[in-house]
């Protein structure tokens, strides 16, 4: 996953404390001081300008002086007293950079009185452990109940062992964010409120669990409206990002775009299955946990280390990746979709006609087209074992969850 987790608020605040701290007079009146955030693309120390490539417009060129303020601050921070003063050199491509001064006419060049930069190493191991908090910590499902009165949430969580009930306590203090129509970035999600989450929404909650993980109290709530599409492939562009899937709901043709920010994961056939079994024992025949018919197994024999598909393992003698996760599913440890990101990754070059799909993506604003968040192939088994062909799928499982945002 590729999200930027609190980024910009927090260079946004500490900019603010710039003046202050450096004990500078304003360069020029307070209305015209303009403020550029993105990354770094380019550097020209000779020239003492950077290239800003802003989240939003065309590049800006941000022109540095003898009295440009340089600090560094560690993501997330709020306060300018951790702030470190640097130098230009202290600065790389890949950064992520706030510069505030007096902007041309033609918005194309930045005269900088200051600039705070939130270095790519720090923004990484930012990510890193906001990772392993999500993961750690968070919990993820669909909303059942919502009760603004008593500020509790009632979601179903889903993994291998069903469907349960879990309470979440929202404090005053819990932070939300909305995911916005046809995106997939954390970056572009706004800030929301108890108040705009609906029953049917999918959430992702980090905060402190009880003991046996029936209750948790929230920190922090991302929410949005998604989409579970189960269909098979009509065309490949590849180059285009894209790809042309049958919507086995609709039996109409939906075009699925994929960007940077798309999780492509392929199901095991061992672990593909066993979830067909769960989601309808008489069709898949009690044959669950072993190989499947067709290419990767022979039918009702399980996978010897020789016979493994591609992906599924590495040199013999060890664990292949379906193993771990089948581990996790018995003992009922984990969400699927926790499960979903150790799977195997495959790229749309990978995809042929008629291969099957799920595709979880949010409710985008044409029907026609969607911006895919994760899509799952492997998944012949789980159409074949659906009572409606695959129709109904998506609510077997709960692909519709919000992955970690970053």
């Amino acid at each position: 996953m590729k999200r930027l987790l609190g980024v910009s608020a927090p260079l946004v605040w500490v900019l603010l404390q710039v003046t202050p701290l450096a004990g500078q007079q304003p360069t020029a009146p307070a209305a015209a001081v303009s403020r550029v955030i993105g990354e770094v693309s380019a550097i020209d120390s000779a020239g003492a300008r950077i290239t800003l490539k802003p989240d939003k417009g065309d590049p800006v060129v941000v022109q540095l002086g003898e009295k440009t303020l340089y600090l560094r601050v560690p993501p997330g921070e709020k306060d300018l007293k951790k702030a470190n003063r640097i130098t230009l050199a202290d600065i790389g491509q890949g950064d992520r950079l706030l510069a505030r001064g007096r902007l041309s006419e033609d918005q194309k060049t930045l005269s900088a009185a200051a600039v705070i930069v939130m270095t790519k190493s720090d923004l990484a191991a930012k990510q890193a452990h906001d990772r392993e908090e999500w993961q750690r910590r968070g919990m993820a499902g669909t909303v059942a109940a919502v009760s603004p009165e008593t500020r509790q949430i009632t979601m179903t969580v889903r993994n291998f062992q069903g469907a349960r009930t879990v309470t979440i306590d929202v404090p005053e203090g819990a932070r939300f964010r909305r995911y916005a129509p046809d995106s997939v970035r954390f970056s572009d999600a706004q800030p929301s409120s108890l108040a705009e989450l609906k029953a049917g929404d999918h959430l992702r909650v980090l905060g402190e669990k009880n003991e046996d993980g029936s209750r948790i109290k929230a920190e922090q709530i991302v929410f949005g409206s998604f989409r579970t599409i189960a269909g098979t492939v009509l065309k490949v562009d590849a180059a285009a990002n894209e790809v042309s899937i049958k919507d086995l709901a609709t039996n109409k043709p939906l075009t699925v775009k994929i960007n940077a920010d798309s999780t492509l994961r392929r199901l095991p056939p061992m672990m593909a299955a066993m979830m067909a079994r769960r989601l309808n024992p008489e069709a898949a025949g009690g044959n669950a946990g072993r190989g499947p018919a067709g290419p990767g197994g022979p039918q009702g024999e399980p996978y010897r280390a020789s016979e493994r598909p591609p992906g599924q393992g590495g040199a013999d003698g060890q664990r292949p990746v379906w193993a771990g996760m089948r581990g996790q599913a018995a003992q009922g440890r984990g969400d699927f979709q926790q499960m979903l990101e150790r799977m195997p990754a495959f790229t749309l070059a990978e995809l042929k006609p008629g291969d099957a799909l799920v595709v979880s993506s949010t409710a985008g604003a044409q029907p026609t087209q969607v911006t895919a968040i994760t899509v799952v192939a492997g998944v012949e088994p789980l159409l074949t074992a659906s009572p409606q062909g695959g129709r109904q799928v998506g609510g077997a499982w709960n692909f519709g969850d919000i992955g970690l945002p970053e």
